[in-house]
This record gives structure tokens, sequence and C-alpha cells, in this order.
């Protein structure tokens, strides 16, 4: 019996190239989950509490830092090491530079 597309397992290779991704959607989505989620409470707890715009401008301060705390965990925890860092920079095909022209 032939295998459709659809029940073929992924290659280990696919898998990593997704990866990346997968990280940079994570991050992306954390930061605007924080964010837009911390700016709706308050705006809740406002109208509930007749507050002005208090407690909507406190809750979106805190969702911003909940946001790039969120962003500096998931970045330290893919690169545990400077070293790593420094090494994945360098290494990527847009940083290397053409060989000299020589006259």
């Amino acid at each position: 019996m032939l295998k459709g597309a659809f029940q073929q397992e992924p290659d280990k290779d696919m898998k990593s190239a997704y990866m990346p991704m997968v990280h940079a959607a994570s991050i992306g989505l954390a930061m605007v989950i924080s964010i837009f989620g911390s700016l709706f409470i308050g705006r809740y707890l406002d109208g509930k509490f007749a507050t002005g715009n208090k407690l909507t401008f406190l809750f979106l301060i805190v969702g911003i830092f909940a946001g790039f705390w969120n962003l500096y965990k998931l970045i330290k925890t893919g690169f545990s090491d400077e070293k790593t860092i420094i090494t994945c920079i360098k290494n990527e095909p847009h940083r290397k530079r053409p060989p000299p022209i020589k006259n």
C-alpha cells in the first residue's frame, strides 16, 4: 500500500529547520499576549472601578515589562553561553566580508 504525503514522518533536517521559526513565533506571540492581555485587563478594571485610565496605564506598563522579561528568558535559554552567541553571529553568511580586491 502506498503512503500518502501526510502519512510520512518528517525528516530530522526539516524539524531542525523549523525550530528557529517556532522560537521566533513564540517570542512574538508571548510579547503580544502579555502586552495586549494586560491592556485589556486594565481597561476592564478601569470600567469596573471607574478609575479613569490609571489601571490601564499601570497594567500596560506591567505587560510591557512581562513581555520583555519573557523575551529575555527565551533568549537566555536559547543561548546558554556568550561564546555561542558570538559564534552564531560570526557564522551568519551575510556578516562575512568579501575578500579584498587586489589592484
